[in-house]
Order: structure tokens, then sequence, then C-alpha cells
């Protein structure tokens, strides 16, 4: 079913995304995106349309200056010929209200493959480190 090559592209299509959120290059990013996408994470679940993923990336209040996948520990499992998980660890080196900011996360992305094409369903971000914020800042 599933050979490494598919893996690696996979792995290589979420590269791709964060690199358009990085470059702020919203048509490829919509381009690998479903419709519509679920997204979970620290502000909730949303199922979101593509002007709506549109609308919530030119309202972005955050940059991303550089990001970092762990790819040698990435998890890819398909779960047919056309739909995937993938899995992994990213550092980002954002700057959010003018302050730079650095944070690990551990990601996870359902892909669909549809006449060819891949394209993210789900994506989810859960920020790694203690499950109960000890190991965060208090204001």
């Amino acid at each position: 079913m599933a050979t490494m090559k598919n893996a690696k592209d996979l792995i290589s299509l979420e590269r791709r995304y964060w690199q358009a959120i990085k470059d702020k290059d919203w048509d490829m990013a919509l381009e690998l995106t479903d419709e519509p996408c679920i997204i979970a994470g620290a502000q909730g679940v949303a199922s979101v349309s593509r002007d709506t993923m549109r609308d919530m990336m030119e309202q972005s209040t955050y940059d991303l200056e550089a990001f970092k996948l762990s790819e040698n520990d990435a998890k890819v499992r398909f779960v047919g010929d056309d739909v995937a998980i993938v899995a992994y660890q990213v550092h980002e080196d954002l700057v959010v209200g003018g302050e730079k900011l650095g944070l690990d996360a551990a990601e996870c992305s359902t892909w669909v493959r549809r006449d060819g094409q891949w394209f993210c369903a789900m994506h989810t971000e859960s920020l790694t480190g203690d499950p109960f914020g000890r190991d965060r800042t208090r204001s």
C-alpha cells in the first residue's frame, strides 16, 4: 500500500504548508487545505471553509519567523490508499505582539487524496510540556 517515498512525500507536504504560513503565501496554503478543514488547538475546535481559513490567515496577529520539523521521529500512518495521518514535533520561532517567542509543539494532520492531489482535512497542535502548565511563566 504505502511506500517510504509516500511517507516522505507527506512530510514534505507538511513542510510546504509551514513554509507557506511563514511566507504568508495564503494561496499555497489554501491549495493544500481541504474544504472544510477541521482545526483543533489551544483556542478550541473549528470546522472552517477555505474562505474562513483565508480570513484567519490574513488577520493573524503573529509572524512565523522560522520553524523546524522533527522529521526523523515523525510518524506516518496510511489508513487507506488515499488517507494518511502525519504526526511530528515542531519548534516555532514567532513574533507575537512585537515580542519574540519560541515554542515547541506536537502536531498532527490528516491528509486525504482526491484526483491525485493531497489535502489537509484536519490539523491539531498541542504545546509540549507539563500538561498542567506548571512549566509556563505565570503573570
